[in-house]
């Protein structure tokens, strides 16, 4: 299925989303949160729930063809993309990390037919990104130099155009000397590209107007309120 295209992320859109997908949103959030009961010690979700929700929401928006994520861990954020693609009917995931333990973790049912998962460093894997990337998710090392080499290596490689999320951006009302928050953010403005993000600690506004929203619509909880570091963005 063709991409849709994006509007600008901002409150008023994520909100608009939440509303018009709240059924299924709270479908899965009961499933992520069976999921992660079952899994016990062998999962840490990473994703808060603002978050982990408004990562699913723009995939359900844009329906992207092929979504690349960049760092999987134990996998939480792989079943919520997942989760998300099933949803749509069309997509398919590859996810990039160092480690496998992704593989053991993610539920067969929504890893079928709709999963590469690419095992090796993504400096030596780059060649692998698709060329038709819809969506791009990026949760791996958190450092400077890491956030430096992507922008030069992985950004060109991908459609402008396309909803761009990083992880662990804002834990803080700034992002920290020598952090990949630092150099993104950075980038963004050099670009003049605004950003979106739920973070407790930088847009508490926007922060409780969504958890606000949730109670509205009646999504329970699935890990808590969370700090919600990451940052939204459209790649120019």
């Amino acid at each position: 299925m063709e991409d849709r295209p994006l509007k600008l992320i901002d409150l008023e859109y994520v909100c608009e989303l939440y509303r018009q997908y709240a059924g299924e949103l709270a479908t899965v959030g009961k499933a992520q949160r069976d999921y992660a009961e079952s899994m016990q010690a062998r999962m840490t979700p990473q994703l808060d729930d603002l978050e982990a929700e408004i990562t699913y929401l723009l995939l359900r928006a844009t329906r992207p063809s092929a979504v690349v994520e960049l760092g999987t861990f134990h996998g939480w954020s792989t079943s919520w993309i997942l989760s998300a693609l099933r949803d749509n009917g069309s997509g398919h995931l590859h996810s990039f990390d160092l480690i496998d333990n992704v593989v053991r973790n993610v539920p067969p049912e929504l890893a079928e037919g709709r999963w590469t998962f690419v095992q090796g460093d993504i400096k030596e894997t780059v060649g692998q990104v698709p060329a038709d990337t819809g969506y791009l998710f990026v949760d791996a090392a958190h450092n400077g130099r890491f956030a430096r080499w992507y922008l030069d290596n992985l950004f060109p490689r991908v459609p402008s155009g396309i909803p761009v999320s990083v992880h662990d951006v804002y834990h803080g009302r700034t992002t920290l000397p020598f952090t990949e928050g630092k150099v993104v953010v950075g980038w963004l403005d050099g670009q003049h590209v605004p950003f979106f993000t739920p973070s407790r600690a930088k847009a508490r506004t926007t922060f409780d107007t969504l958890n606000a929203l949730r109670d509205e619509l009646g999504l329970a909880p699935i890990r808590g309120a969370g700090d919600n570091p990451m940052i939204y963005f459209t790649m120019p």
